[in-house]
């Protein structure tokens, strides 16, 4: 756990020091960080290094990704594979959405993928998903030698797609309270953190991947992730648009940007935390079998379920995704695995990725054999249609400042966040002014 900020305390010494120091100085704007005179405007202290983990939900544990996966894994009962004695051929003139699972982060994610695909029969997996780690700001800035082996796996073809999970703020997954969380998004709905999101723009373009889908502050309306939307929905979807306007300015890049809820009501409704068509390019959604006890079809069917994303997206004209979908708390459950995939080939998602940990999922994980059945005959032998371009939306204008610049011969002072609310700004002083009046 990285540690906290200690908040300064400010005794009325200091604020009356503050107030001799005012005579001499600047008042710049609002909106400048507190600390922000050392090295950027805005950064955060960023925390220790933490060990990676994989993302989860706000219900769902989150998992230490998979071990090593032998190079023949076999799941317990499974139907023969095409091409075997008694195996019936896979259809072929029918169209099926591009498929592929979340197999673990780095190199040996994308290394399962082939694996995964000589256990499907050959199957056709045409898309790569991994997430940048939610630590720090450096992390989600991507850094290169995380992101070197998804960028080699998309560029062997040019019909894969790579998906990636892009956290909105540092600390993402250590609990942050509510009170934090609103003023985080006060700072980054007036450009803040701008900086970091253009930089991982830069390092995706230079990578050569300018077409990456970037599933940005995913399951934002439950209560897990410092990203979350309910306790500031509208500064939350101000930042939504920042980041998509600043990563949008990068020349070369064609990124699109896949706005995911979790599926069901949570703790606020998704439609709450929409930021609008203009930079929103995929409309997806989520959704792991649970909570425990509900059915496919009520999970079709319950507010804001399966159903009312479908709807939703087609009332904004926008297509669909499931970027995590899996196994949970109903556990081996052959009805949701026949069902969701049959979900997904009667309304097309753009593509979709199974969470293929435990307790998700049905190749790595062998606690789930009557699923993994399912999944195996259903996708065994699959190639997918040439993937559609994805549609982006049109393209909004860059973010322009919220605050004027600091004098190039003014240093900002750092009084601590209550003296600047009292103040109404960033208070700042020249340290030529006893010259200029001699």
């Amino acid at each position: 756990m990285a540690p906290q900020r200690r908040r300064r305390r400010i005794g009325w010494p200091t604020c009356a020091a503050a107030g001799v120091v005012a005579l001499v100085v600047l008042v710049s704007g609002p909106g400048y960080a507190v600390g922000a005179g050392l090295v950027r405007v805005g950064d955060p202290p960023a925390p220790r290094p933490t060990a990676l983990t994989t993302p989860g939900t706000q219900t769902r544990p989150v998992a230490a990704p998979p071990p090593p996966v032998p190079s023949s894994p076999v799941a317990p009962a499974v139907p023969p594979v095409p091409g075997a004695p008694g195996a019936q051929e896979p259809e072929t003139d029918k169209e099926f959405p591009a498929f592929g699972a979340y197999l673990g982060y780095g190199p040996q994610g994308t290394a399962r993928i082939d694996q995964l695909s000589d256990w499907l029969g050959g199957a056709d997996l045409r898309v790569a998903h991994t997430y940048l780690p939610g630590d720090r700001w450096s992390n989600i800035e991507g850094r290169p030698d995380f992101l070197d082996a998804w960028a080699d796996w998309r560029r062997e073809r040019d019909d894969r797609t790579f998906v990636l999970n892009v956290p909105m703020m540092e600390r993402n997954e250590e609990g942050v309270s509510d009170a934090e969380v609103r003023r985080l998004l006060r700072r980054a709905a007036v450009g803040e953190f701008d900086h970091h999101f253009r930089a991982l723009a830069e390092r995706l373009v230079e990578l050569k991947l300018p077409d990456t889908v970037i599933v940005l502050g995913w399951e934002m309306n439950g209560i897990t992730y410092t990203h979350r939307c309910g306790p500031d929905p509208e500064n939350w979807k101000r930042y939504w648009n920042r980041i998509v306007a600043t990563m949008r300015t990068v020349p070369g890049q064609k990124f699109a940007f896949d706005w995911t809820p979790n599926r069901g009501r949570d703790a606020i409704p998704w439609t709450q935390c929409y930021p609008g068509d203009g930079t929103v390019d995929i409309i997806g959604m989520d959704s792991y079998d649970q909570p425990r006890g509900l059915s496919f079809d009520e999970q079709v069917t319950e507010p804001y379920g399966l159903q009312a994303h479908v709807d939703f997206a087609k009332a904004h004209g926008k297509p669909i995704s499931y970027a995590e979908w899996g196994l949970f708390h109903n556990g081996d459950n052959p009805e949701y695995m026949e069902g969701m995939l049959d979900w997904m080939d009667e309304h097309k998602p753009l593509y979709n990725t199974l969470t293929d940990y435990c307790p998700h999922g049905v190749w790595q994980c062998t606690a789930n054999p009557k699923a993994s059945e399912v999944y195996r005959s259903m996708l065994s032998g699959r190639i997918d249609p040439v993937p559609v371009p994805v549609p982006t939306a049109p393209r909004p204008e860059p973010p322009k400042p919220t605050t004027p610049a600091l004098p190039f011969d003014c240093t900002p002072l750092d009084l601590g966040d209550w003296v600047e609310y009292w103040l109404g700004g960033k208070l700042c002083l020249r340290f030529d002014w006893w010259s200029r009046h001699r």
